[in-house]
């Protein structure tokens, strides 16, 4: 297996990962800074306060993605067992 094909599978292991959960995570930072600001306009000062709106969140993200980040999972993998004999090699 040369060095170039390593890097590859690294790059694309790196950016699936990145694909799959930059959804979750943009939508919890979205949702923190959403109930931060409203904890400071009404100046409740409860640490705890985020967790339930961002489960919440990340729920229904998780629930309309699947099918897209499964399929995002299943492209990598089969691309991985086609390349399988090149990179065993």
């Amino acid at each position: 297996m040369s060095e170039e094909m390593v890097i590859g599978i690294g790059q694309e292991a790196m950016k699936t990962s990145f694909m799959l959960a930059a959804p979750l995570l943009i939508v919890a930072m979205v949702v923190g800074v959403v109930v931060s600001l409203l904890q400071a306009v009404t100046q409740i000062n409860e640490a705890t306060l985020s967790f339930i709106p961002k489960i919440i969140a990340i729920s229904i993200v998780l629930l309309v993605g699947a099918p897209w980040m499964l399929e995002v999972l299943m492209n990598y993998t089969q691309d991985i067992f086609i390349h399988f004999g090149d990179i065993i090699k």
